[in-house]
């Protein structure tokens, strides 16, 4: 199985940003991969958004299916601007499903700068 069809399965996956105090916050969510960009949609009041917002920050979203798994590690940042999130949706739908209508909606952008795992790129 290849890098790119193993982020195009349908997995959850787990997203880890850093709190104020520099605590790891891990939370479920879907995640779809573009390139070198790792993308989550959210509402803008979530705690993961918060903890984001702060700055450009670390993040780190893991897949794992068995003993297959991947971790892309990066730069965190919010986007909210209208297209960047509607492209961020159609990814999403297109991995997942239709996400329910959400006016808050942002999406975390990751732009990836190390991986880590057994199932990587070439």
């Amino acid at each position: 199985m290849t890098f790119e069809e193993f982020w195009a399965e349908r997995h959850l996956c787990t997203l880890t940003t850093l709190r104020a105090d520099g605590t790891p916050h891990v939370v479920p969510v879907g995640v779809t991969l573009d390139g070198d960009v790792a993308r989550v949609i959210s509402s803008s009041t979530s705690q993961k958004v918060r903890n984001v917002a702060k700055g450009a920050s670390r993040a780190a979203v893991c897949q794992v299916d068995g003993a297959k798994w991947s971790t892309l590690e990066g730069i965190a940042t919010v986007n909210d601007d209208p297209e960047a999130v509607a492209l961020a949706v159609r990814l999403y739908t297109a991995r997942y499903k239709e996400p329910r209508p959400n006016p808050l909606r942002v999406v975390i952008e990751i732009k990836i700068t190390r991986e880590l795992g057994n199932v990587r790129r070439g």
